[in-house]
């Protein structure tokens, strides 16, 4: 080979790793932040049933102090109510069929 092609060889070379490292580097990178996105996914699963929580212990405490004849929230109460009786009557009038 001429000293020329040899040259570029070795630039070729050179270039060739340097894409190499900057492949496994990236491929690094990646598998970090799939790790790292799923952990907020685990978060965020998380955070979403705790709030869940609070909205169910909210309305049982809204109810309550509805049930209890307390501020606003007692025609919401007699609303909540009247829905569970209607209810209970769907379900006994398909017991009796």
């Amino acid at each position: 080979m001429s000293g020329q092609g040899e040259e570029e060889l070795k630039i070729l070379n050179i270039k060739l790793d340097e894409l190499f490292k900057r492949y496994y580097d990236l491929k690094t990178e990646c598998m970090t932040l799939k790790v790292r996105n799923d952990q907020l996914t685990g978060k965020i699963q998380e955070r979403d049933l705790r709030i869940k929580e609070l909205e169910n212990k909210y309305e049982q405490v809204k109810l309550s102090g509805a049930l209890l004849g307390e501020g606003e929230h007692a025609g919401e109460a007699r609303k909540k109510i009247t829905e569970l009786v209607r209810e209970i009557d769907r379900c006994v009038a398909l017991l009796n069929r």
